[in-house]
């Protein structure tokens, strides 16, 4: 037993301030600082992985180009040690669209084909996936045609979860087919499994190459034809060349090669692209029909949900795309996105579409229309639809 201390005390009876204390409860403050340090650093770890995956898939995108952000640069090429000039991969006969003659001599490529138009920049959060999966080549692509709503189809689509695609108009199988395949998919976005690679170049459907290229690429390849009426899209592909050279002759001028005999120029790329059935039976020759859906461009204005749910059909994607996401744009008279791909924001097509169409001679548009009629009755039996065109 210990001793007693004086007072009567026993030696145990030690106060307690004299033995050791527990380390006292950090103020509140000092909580709230850790907790902030911890979540900035989960936030710069998201950023530096979302910066890692955004920058790989740049660099296909700063080939492209967009606006008047980024030029048309070709892919840099590595020299030998030697010295010796960087070869291609493979040489190709240059493509030859059908649709020529007097475009040459307007020598006005169309916006979409020199800047076009880029959707919103897409949300922190599809930033941060963006750097997740793989660049594929394109599952599907929309070959045309030029003036159709081409532009207005992929932009809808873009909404859809499982569609990835390219904004610009990559050209590979008409004007850059020499770069080969491993250029081509780097310019595609990065998808995941269960997601589809798209892309969108209206020349493609004029050009004699292109069936047998793309065939090369995947013969199951699905193909998306955008056609709208044949006058109606000449006039609008005509308006689109007016607006940026204002001298060129007028509409009535060249649609014929001698308007007193009546003969049509068929070589004024303006009449030959609707000139549908004639370029589809290249395409027939490496693809079945099966495999190719044409679109509506009249319906894709009145009723664009109707016609994404066709395509959506078609590429065996769920139908997420409806009603609810288009409104009508009474100012520019087509419907417009309630929220863009990446957007919280409606989303309308530029100011290059919607353009208001010159006033042509109602007897030049009746003999385009009585020129058109042997064609157009040929593509609805080449296709199975009837378009009502005439």
């Amino acid at each position: 037993m210990g001793q007693r201390l004086s007072g009567g005390r026993s030696c145990l009876d030690v106060p307690g301030r004299l033995l050791p204390q527990p380390p006292p409860p950090p103020p509140p403050v000092r909580r709230k600082l850790a907790l902030l340090f911890a979540m900035l650093c989960v936030w710069l770890y998201m950023f530096l992985y979302s910066c890692a995956g955004s920058c790989a898939a740049a660099r296909g995108l700063l080939l492209l180009g967009s606006g008047s952000r980024a030029a048309h640069v070709p892919p840099a090429l590595a020299t030998a040690p030697d010295g010796t000039p960087p070869r291609l991969p493979f040489r190709a006969q240059p493509a030859t669209p059908l649709a020529s003659g007097k475009e040459m001599v307007e020598g006005a490529a169309s916006p979409e084909e020199q800047s076009p138009e880029v959707p919103d920049s897409p949300s922190p959060i599809s930033s941060f996936f963006s750097g997740s999966g793989s660049k594929q080549l394109p599952q599907a692509i929309i070959i045309g045609v030029k003036k159709g709503g081409t532009r207005a189809l992929l932009e809808f689509l873009r909404v859809h979860p499982d569609v990835r695609a390219v904004g610009a108009e990559p050209h590979f199988f008409d004007r850059s087919y020499d770069k080969g395949l491993a250029w081509y998919r780097d310019l595609m976005p990065r998808t995941l499994d269960g997601q589809i690679t798209m892309e969108k170049t209206p020349s493609y459907f004029v050009t004699r190459e292109a069936p047998a290229r793309i065939s090369a690429m995947s013969k199951d390849t699905k193909l998306i034809v955008v056609v709208r009426d044949p006058v109606t899209r000449a006039i609008s592909d005509y308006t689109q060349t007016l607006s940026k050279r204002p001298d060129i002759p007028t509409f009535e001028s060249l649609t014929f090669k001698n308007r007193t005999t009546g003969l049509i120029d068929t070589s004024w790329s303006a009449i030959q692209i609707g000139i549908y059935a004639k370029h589809l039976e290249h395409w027939l020759r490496h693809f079945p029909i099966r495999q190719m859906l044409f679109v509506s461009g009249e319906r894709l204005i009145s009723d664009p949900a109707g016609e994404l749910g066709r395509v959506q059909d078609f590429l065996g994607l769920k139908r997420i795309i409806t009603d609810k996401h288009f409104y009508f744009n009474k100012t520019k008279g087509f419907p417009c996105l309630k929220k863009a791909e990446g957007s919280s924001r409606p989303h309308c097509l530029g100011k290059t579409k919607g353009r208001t169409h010159p006033e042509i001679d109602r007897e030049v548009v009746r003999r385009l229309r009585e020129f058109y009629r042997p064609f157009n009755l040929k593509f609805y039996q080449m296709t199975g639809h009837d378009f009502g065109w005439d």
